[in-house]
């Protein structure tokens, strides 16, 4: 008798730790560039949904790739969330992504990259944002590359040279219009003297002051200072920080869209991809379709007042219906994005940087 409970101990601890090793291998494990007041809340709703194990590490887009480069095949992410495409066309230059199913590549509405192996998650879109106080939106112009014919914002107007997506949207203008436009355009804003800052949101700050009268910034730092929302890109000094309150939704700052297709429209996509070392791929596409649902994508749009990929989702009244936002970008393969060292050459060569 001793002899078969103790066989039969042994069997349930065999049985037991092959169980707790089962469970550690189904575990989906994702990087994530993008914040957590937007990923925590989407990963506990799958979480329960897909009764599923699931662990966030989280990082900047650069920490994740030169971490996932380090670890090797020996990483145990499934999945890359990226905040930014120029990271997701890194990770295809060093085969880090597998390439999606159709399912998933075909079911974002625009913006889907020639690779196949990543998909659109969210947008944001370049816009003009100005202060109603002093601007009259009649007088702006059809498109940004006529922007520097507005003498009369000679020296009140605000760029971020130096911020990655003021640096996305020169990278498309040298792609769509060539670098001899783009040039042209640079130091034609140059001669306006604008105002350079470190980063959108004390420029929007600036503008709601009146400082300044115009901006070239994303859509949702203007929608973040009249209406609240978190950040959606993953930043070191978010650990334990408290949401910053802005100016009340009377603040005088209003968002100018140029003309549908104007590269001054540019939508900065964010994306995800299946790593190649998973062996959750099934767990890992599942989570990405979760993340592609209309739940998730209205979750994005009230959290972060980013738009969505997916047609007909719901947004928040103050935003721009999600179908019409999705035809202001012109069409563009979001995978160019990645040279940029000829962008900051530019950039440097007529001293805005």
């Amino acid at each position: 008798m001793k002899r078969l409970l103790g066989g039969c101990l042994a069997v349930f601890l065999l049985l037991t730790s092959l169980g707790c090793q089962q469970a550690e291998q189904e575990e989906l494990v994702i990087y994530s560039g993008r914040s957590k007041a937007l990923v925590d809340s989407l990963v506990e709703r799958y979480r329960q949904q897909a009764d599923r194990p699931v662990r966030v590490n989280y990082g900047t887009d650069a920490q994740l790739l030169a971490a996932l480069q380090e670890e090797g095949d020996q990483s145990p992410a499934d999945v890359f969330w990226a905040n930014t495409t120029g990271a997701l066309s890194n990770a295809i230059e060093n085969d880090l992504l597998t390439t999606l199913p159709d399912s998933l590549v075909n079911r974002p509405a625009r913006f889907a990259p020639s690779s196949g192996r990543w998909t659109p998650i969210t947008t944001r879109f370049r816009v003009l944002a100005y202060n109603a106080d002093a601007v009259d939106s009649t007088d702006l112009p059809a498109s940004v590359l006529d922007l520097p014919e507005m003498e009369d914002v000679e020296g009140r107007i605000g760029w971020t040279p130096a911020y990655s997506s003021f640096q996305d949207f020169v990278t498309a203008l040298r792609q769509v219009e060539g670098d001899d436009t783009a040039r042209q355009w640079l130091e034609d804003m140059q001669a306006l003297n604008p105002n350079s800052y470190t980063s959108n949101t004390p420029m929007i700050r600036a503008l709601a002051a009146g400082e300044i009268d115009v901006a070239l910034t994303n859509h949702y730092y203007v929608l973040r200072l009249k209406h609240g929302g978190a950040e959606g890109e993953y930043e070191e000094e978010e650990e334990g920080e408290e949401e910053e309150e802005g100016p009340p939704q009377s603040a005088p700052v209003e968002t100018y869209h140029f003309a549908e297709g104007d590269v001054g429209n540019l939508a900065l996509v964010t994306g995800a991809g299946v790593l190649q070392t998973s062996d959750r791929t099934d767990a890992a596409h599942d989570f990405l379709r979760f993340l592609l649902s209309q739940e998730a994508q209205a979750f994005a749009a009230q959290a972060v007042n980013e738009y969505p990929v997916i047609e007909q989702t719901s947004v928040p009244g103050y935003m721009l219906p999600a179908d019409d936002a999705l035809r202001l970008s012109p069409e563009f393969d979001f995978e160019r994005l990645q040279d940029l060292d000829a962008t900051l050459e530019m950039l440097r060569s007529v001293g805005a940087l």
